[in-house]
């Protein structure tokens, strides 16, 4: 199963995940007031701040030629209009050493976290924060635009959402609730037009884009139409809705009523986030989601998702209405042990490869995650690394998987002999009536 021989293979990283110290973001406010889970704290993360150099020798020699990282807003301004060169310089650096190994930058500008000092004046509820997106984007540009060949301005919006303002497990902003995440999510609309545009005056010929998380939402098996009915409609509100209104420029229910100046026609690319599907229920009494899969279901590490192909295809389908290039802008699961992870790449794989081959406009693939790191509330417990981190010691350890993924990045597709030898349960599914190639 061949991909094009442009097609981009990447990995992706968030940067508070792995650069370690940012002191002057929301989330290390977060854990100081221990509010994720007992004992675990970023700290160091995976040091990128002192050594990303190395990872990307890793990264290199995996051969991807691509990898998606995101900024820290937080240390670049760490103070209302007083920006830090010298963190710009350190960015610089880390971007110039992945031009120097042949990858590509695609750079996020924001990705979950902000400085404390936005939060104190209201985060993306308060219309200034547009005005302040606006100058933080236009000193990332001037500082490192020569560097970066495509951006995303925002990172997941709906997850940013839901996590924030409906269930607190992220750091709550000072308005949570249903109508405080919708203005939130008005608000990130228009931070994502003015982003754009300060981008496009300065190289515009640069490609901008958003990476949404896009999950497959279905009723259960066997549902009535009240749930078929529910599920279409989540689906909707979590997968389109505010793409709709990027892409037409207007708020539309439930963000809003209006229009956005400079929002119609503000995407470049779309990139699709995908990990799995949810089963919902209705009436939704205790959640909107079910606890549990089917009874033959595969799960990943702490019940985090299950394991459905499948999805993926159905969700860059679903990307096709908005008539842009596609990529795969994070994909993963969560394995300490790396017993799921070859089958979930050669099986995802397997599902973007067929889109291609129907001429959907896959452009690239960027794996969750190059290196294990701190997931958020979830701290140290879930591991989606390529590469292995001992977080005492900074050790690396390069998964099984990893080189299943070198093997996969330098030829340029999936076989029946690596399918063998990484995940062979996977051989009669992929490869029907295939034996593996001779040693």
């Amino acid at each position: 199963m061949y991909f094009p021989s442009d097609f981009r293979w990447g990995t992706a990283t968030a940067a508070y995940q792995v650069e370690g110290n940012n002191v002057n973001s929301d989330w290390w406010d977060w854990e100081e007031n221990g509010r994720i889970l007992q004992n675990h704290r970023s700290g160091l993360a995976c040091n990128w701040w002192e050594n990303a150099e190395a990872d990307l020798d890793l990264a290199a020699a995996m051969g991807t030629n691509a990898h998606r990282l995101s900024l820290e807003w937080s240390r670049i301004e760490p103070e209302p209009a007083r920006f830090d060169t010298e963190a710009l310089d350190r960015y610089r650096e880390i971007l110039q050493a992945m031009h120097d190994r042949g990858i590509e930058p695609m750079v996020t500008l924001h990705h979950f976290s902000n400085p404390r000092w936005l939060v104190e004046k209201q985060d993306f509820n308060a219309a200034i924060v547009v005005d302040y997106f606006q100058r933080y984007t236009a000193r990332v540009v001037e500082h490192l635009g020569d560097l970066v060949a495509q951006w995303v301005t925002i990172n997941e919006p709906m997850v940013y959402i839901f996590m924030r303002y409906l269930e607190r497990v992220f750091p709550a902003p000072s308005r949570p609730g249903f109508w405080g995440g919708l203005q939130a999510g008005a608000n990130m609309l228009r931070c994502h037009a003015a982003a754009y545009h300060t981008i496009k005056e300065a190289y515009p010929a640069a490609p901008v884009g958003v990476a949404k998380n896009l999950a497959c939402l279905d009723p259960k098996p066997n549902a009535g139409p009240l749930a078929r009915w529910w599920a279409g409609r989540l689906s909707w509100l979590y997968n389109d809705a505010w793409l709709d209104c990027l892409v037409n420029g207007r708020l539309r229910w439930p963000f809003g009523r209006g229009k956005i100046p400079g929002l119609a026609g503000s995407l470049d690319f779309l990139g699709v986030n995908y990990y799995t599907r949810f089963y919902v229920k209705f009436p939704p009494l205790g959640g909107l989601l079910h606890e549990g899969w089917e009874a033959d279901a595969v799960v990943s590490d702490g019940n985090y998702g299950e394991i459905y192909p499948k999805g993926i295809y159905r969700v860059i389908k679903q990307a096709l209405r908005y008539n842009k290039p596609i990529y795969v802008t994070e994909n993963g699961v969560p394995d300490a042990a790396d017993r799921l992870r070859p089958g979930f790449l050669i099986s995802h794989l397997r599902e973007i490869w067929r889109a291609i081959s129907f001429c959907y406009p896959v452009m690239g693939y960027y794996h969750w995650s190059l290196i294990d790191n701190f997931e958020w509330d979830r701290g140290w417990t879930q591991r989606f690394g390529l590469i292995e981190l001992d977080v005492a010691t900074q050790a690396r350890h390069l998964r099984p998987s990893a080189h299943l993924y070198r093997e996969i990045c330098q030829s340029g597709c999936l076989n029946s002999d690596m399918t063998a030898r990484y995940a062979p349960d996977l051989l009669p599914v992929l490869f029907p009536g295939q034996a593996p190639s001779p040693a």
